[in-house]
C-alpha cells in the first residue's frame, strides 16, 4: 500500500505535469501545503523530495521549491556512430551542416554553445590497458562541454583520448581552436587514414560527484549513466577511447541491434 507522502507526490505530480503550476512557477511553502493535504511537515517535506528526485521540482535557497523547467533531452542511440561514419568523407560544406549533439536533440549548430580543451597527458594504467601501449605514453586528453545556448548546464560531460603519435600526422587534429570539428572523431581520424570498424559502449549508472551534480545541474538523488566508448579500427586497433557522463533525467538510450537472417 502506498504511503501518504508518496499519494501526495502522485496528486503533485500529476497536477505538474498537467502545467498547474506552470514550469517556474514557486509551489506554497512546504507548512503550507501540509496544512492543504493534513499532514505533519516532515511528511511533506518527504512528498517534495520524491519530486526533486524525479526532477520535476527544485530548491532554490533562501526562495523556496519552483517547479523545474524541462531541459532540452538528449535522445542518444547507438546508430548515430553509423551516421557519423556515412558523413565523414562527405564535403566540408555537408559536414558542417549539423553535428552528433544536433542529431540527438532535434537542436541547430546556432542553438548551440560549444566549448573544447585539449591537454596532452601520460597514460595511465588504466588507458595504457585499454590502448595497448605503455604506462607513461603521450596521448591527447580532449574535453567536452555542449549547452543549449538557454539552459545552464551541458548535456553530458566528456573525455576523449586518442594516442597523440597516431594524429599528430595531421597537425590540426592537435588545436582545440578547431572545434567543433565538421564530421566529428571519425572525420578526424580519417584525415591519418583511419577508417572505424567497431565501437563498443558500456554503460553504468551511479549517484554523481559532487562535481558532476554541479556542473550538470542535477537534483539531489538523481544518478549519472556513465558511458565507456572504445572506437576500433578496421585492423581492430583501439585508436579512440572516451568517457561520457551524463545526467539521468534527462537522457534516454537506445541500442538497435540488427539481426542476421536466418
Amino acid at each position: 500500500m502506498a504511503k501518504r507522502y508518496e499519494k501526495i507526490a502522485d496528486e503533485l505530480r500529476e497536477d505538474i505535469r498537467s502545467g498547474r503550476p506552470a514550469p517556474g512557477e514557486r509551489l506554497p511553502a512546504e507548512t503550507a501545503l501540509a496544512e492543504k493535504y493534513r499532514v505533519s511537515v516532515p511528511t511533506m517535506r518527504q512528498a517534495m523530495s520524491v519530486l526533486q528526485a524525479e526532477g520535476l521540482v527544485e530548491r532554490v535557497h533562501g526562495r523556496g521549491t519552483f517547479v523545474r523547467k524541462e531541459r532540452t533531452r538528449n535522445l542518444r542511440s547507438n546508430e548515430r556512430h553509423q551516421w557519423e561514419k556515412d558523413r565523414a568523407r562527405n564535403p566540408l560544406e555537408e559536414r558542417a551542416e549539423t553535428g552528433s549533439t544536433e542529431h540527438d536533440t532535434g537542436l541547430t549548430l546556432s542553438d548551440l554553445v560549444f566549448h573544447a580543451e585539449y591537454a596532452e597527458i601520460a597514460a595511465d594504467d588504466e588507458l595504457a590497458g585499454v590502448f595497448g601501449v605503455e604506462v607513461g605514453t603521450r596521448l591527447l586528453e580532449r574535453r567536452y562541454r555542449t549547452r543549449q545556448r538557454d539552459e545552464d548546464a551541458p548535456f553530458s560531460l566528456v573525455s576523449s583520448y586518442l594516442v597523440h603519435d597516431l594524429v599528430a600526422a595531421n597537425p590540426e587534429l592537435l588545436d582545440a581552436d578547431k572545434e567543433p570539428w565538421p564530421g566529428g572523431t571519425q572525420n578526424q581520424l580519417y584525415t591519418v587514414g583511419i577508417e572505424l570498424g567497431s565501437i563498443e559502449e558500456q554503460v553504468t549508472a551511479r549517484p554523481p560527484t559532487v562535481e558532476e551534480a554541479e556542473e550538470l545541474a542535477v537534483s539531489p538523488g538523481v544518478s549519472v549513466i556513465v558511458l565507456r566508448k572504445t572506437s576500433r579500427a578496421t585492423d581492430g586497433r583501439v585508436v579512440e577511447y572516451s568517457r561520457v557522463i551524463l545526467p539521468g533525467d534527462r537522457t534516454e538510450l537506445t541500442f538497435v541491434t540488427p539481426l542476421r537472417k536466418w
